[in-house]
């Protein structure tokens, strides 16, 4: 395991290193106290009583090694009440890298000890003040680069998740008590769980876990970026597309075909979600091998893309052709897939041409990427698909996998005790696969944890959180 031990008292640099306005470190522990009284002295240069301090409170200090290195503001929360749940001080000091690089050394030569990645909230965790899902929500937060992720990571941070896994623990745990108790009492055959009533919850809780089991895939791509699958025919205007969007000329431009041969990725933020946007090789046949490579690229993204924005080009699109081409695509398409047809170039005179030519093909889209029109329709169909109310709603979304690994295990071991009462098991069986639901549900709030699973969540976790 990580050199977490509770005895010692830690301290890191809790912003981001360099040179800046102010640099702030944190210093948490049973010595904290005692250490930073050691460094830091009051504005008459006289050592500090941090006994008189109120917690959550700021004071001025001076930072002391024979002559005054500087002045700091310090902010003082006294344990339980502070985030490691330990006495905790927080130093702001001018951001120079000498300053910095100071105040590391005069603190860990007075008995602090540099902390591990993640220390300070694995201490709020063993300390009570969160649990596991709440504590890997402060990194999917600090991660966050979009509102829609933001949001998601604040639900999660406040509980909304945790509360409804302790909500069915504490279900399971009453059934599961009285199967345990009809186990003490074996030889006299009674029964004091009713069975009906434990089939009615066992059903219940699988109807709670698969929404949200299947509230990840949403939660996912939320957190990560929905990736969007910009395709069509050569010349259909993709890159044109993809620069229009982008508001930059990202991707070469080319009235030459084939001219996009590999697959060009780019972020964009709509409306706080953020969307991957590829644009890929013109979908063809041909005889040219790097051409051929693109082009079973394209549908390799095609098929792992949620949504698919198809180009043709209404110039030149027949009818029957626009039939062909979507006919071509089914094949590829993702289980739940969401298709957005646009009619591209449709610019100067060819509304005419529109509307004669595809006035019998439904849900399509009239835009000219050249032109910049019809984006901004394009954009909340976008949005609208993607969020779909549920942020709105307040419904609890799963964004992490090793949650939803965990909630299939729950909802496998529940299915396993639903047949064991329909075909009347006996006791011990039942009581067996309650104790597998039970664990996996601990395992996402850390009610059951191990050594091994607590140092892959909080490696990953920067120095100083």
């Amino acid at each position: 395991m990580l050199n977490f031990n509770q005895e010692d008292t830690i301290m890191a640099l809790a912003t981001a290193p360099g040179t800046g306005a102010i640099a702030v470190f944190r210093i948490s522990g049973s010595s904290c106290f005692e250490i930073a009284s050691k460094v830091l002295r009051n504005s008459k240069g006289n050592p500090i009583d941090f006994s008189c301090k109120k917690s959550h409170t700021a004071f001025l200090a001076i930072v002391f090694d024979g002559q005054i290195v500087d002045e700091v503001l310090v902010t003082i929360f006294k344990g339980p009440h502070s985030y490691t749940g330990e006495d905790t001080l927080e130093i702001s000091c001018h951001g120079s890298l000498f300053i910095q690089q100071r105040m590391l050394e005069l603190f860990t030569q007075a008995g602090a000890r540099l902390a591990e990645p993640g220390e300070f909230t694995m201490r709020s965790f063993l300390n009570g003040k969160m649990d596991l899902s709440q504590a890997e929500a402060v990194a999917d937060l600090i991660a966050s680069d979009a509102e829609g992720a933001h949001q998601l990571a604040i639900q999660q941070l406040r509980g909304g998740f945790s509360n409804e896994i302790k909500a069915m623990r504490e279900e399971l745990i009453q059934f599961a008590a009285l199967i345990e108790l009809e186990l003490d009492f074996s030889e006299e055959d009674v029964e004091f769980a009713n069975r009906e009533q434990l089939l009615n919850s066992v059903s219940s809780l699988q109807d709670k876990l698969n929404r949200l089991i299947s509230s990840f895939e949403w939660g996912n791509v939320m957190k990560s970026g929905v990736p969007v699958v910009i395709a069509g025919k050569p010349n259909a205007g993709k890159s044109t597309l993809l620069n229009a969007l982008l508001n930059e000329e990202r991707a070469i431009v080319s009235d030459i075909a084939g001219t996009t041969r590999d697959t060009i990725e780019e972020v964009l933020t709509l409306d706080g979600i953020k969307f991957r946007f590829v644009d890929t090789a013109g979908l063809r046949r041909t005889d040219d091998t790097i051409e051929k490579i693109g082009v079973e690229r394209t549908w390799e993204k095609i098929r792992q893309s949620p949504v698919i924005l198809y180009l043709f080009d209404v110039n030149t699109t027949t009818t029957a052709g626009l039939e062909q081409e979507l006919e071509d695509l089914k094949p590829n398409l993702p289980d739940g897939y969401h298709l957005i047809l646009l009619g591209n170039k449709s610019d100067g005179n060819s509304a005419v041409v529109w509307n004669d030519k595809f006035n019998h093909t439904s849900d399509w889209l009239r835009i000219s990427a050249k032109e910049r029109t019809g984006l901004d329709e394009l954009q909340k169909q976008l949005v609208a698909f993607v969020t779909q109310g549920k942020l709105e709603s307040g419904e609890t979304v799963v964004t992490n996998a090793r949650h939803v690994a965990a909630l299939r295990q729950t909802h496998h071991s529940l299915q396993q005790v639903s047949s064991g009462l329909s075909a009347g098991l006996t006791h011990d069986l039942i009581a067996g696969e309650l104790r597998y639901a039970l664990y996996h549900l601990g395992l996402i709030t850390g009610t059951i944890s191990n050594e091994d699973l607590l140092d892959t969540i909080f490696s990953k976790f920067c120095i100083g959180k």
